[in-house]
């Protein structure tokens, strides 16, 4: 496994508004700053971690790919509780902050554990069909529609015919508090959108439809007025 990075001095990044999509470079920025700080959303995200590891099958998995890996905590559970000793993992992250903390986080499992810092792009560096499991826990809803449809393009490249793609997102709440949450998270994302890391409510499902991929589960969970969305597919 390779050795963790002294991490970039955080820089801060500059302030986005009035619409505009923060900038790559705001981007890392911004998470390179939060860096360890990432652990504190765990409080709505568990529950919908918990139900994607639940149904992904991960116990029979043999190879998994993560994009977005953030600190390492995903990666670091599945390793540690769920998958098979012979396993792969191998995660990807644009931030060299979440870079050096995931690969300080997975050094127990170095001969298993691959962690690389990419360029932010959706391109990822590996070959066909070697993953039996792709995953993606809050970072599709960062990216353009255009780079959400390459990944899942990308992510059926990689993938074994009979591979699972595990999502978690956040989606639109469908009632009551919840859609007045969704409501007051999109207009931050319009007017401030690295006040929420830019991140916004999507709905996956179109975009699955539209590279044909066989959803196999898929459930809203919502967890203190926040609803995510979990999705199990397969290539059709």
């Amino acid at each position: 496994m390779l050795r963790p990075e002294r991490p970039a001095q955080p820089a801060q990044a500059p302030p986005s508004g009035g619409g505009r999509r923060p900038t790559p470079d705001q981007l890392r920025a911004f998470y390179d700053q939060l860096g360890a700080g990432q652990d504190s959303q765990a409080f709505y995200e568990e529950p919908a971690i918990r139900e994607m590891i639940t149904h992904g099958g991960f116990r029979q998995a043999h190879a998994v790919f993560e994009f977005g890996l953030g600190t390492g905590r995903l990666a670091e559970k599945l390793l540690g509780q769920y998958l098979p000793p012979f396993c792969l993992y191998q995660g990807v992250d644009f931030s060299q902050t979440m870079v050096a903390l995931s690969r300080q986080r997975l050094e127990p499992w170095g001969h298993r554990a691959l962690v690389q810092c990419t360029d932010g792009g959706v391109t990822l560096p590996v070959g066909d069909g070697t993953y039996d499991r792709f995953v993606a826990t809050y970072v599709l809803e960062i990216l353009t529609d255009e780079q959400i449809r390459d990944l899942l393009a990308e992510a059926r490249r990689i993938l074994t015919t009979d591979g699972a793609l595990c999502l978690v997102n956040l989606t639109f709440g469908e009632g009551g508090l919840t859609r007045l949450v969704s409501a007051a998270w999109q207009w931050v994302h319009r007017v401030r959108p690295l006040w929420v890391g830019g991140c916004r409510p999507i709905r996956l499902k179109k975009y699955l439809l539209e590279h044909n991929w066989r959803i196999v589960y898929r459930l809203p969970v919502t967890a203190f007025g926040i609803t995510s969305e979990v999705i199990i597919a397969r290539p059709r």
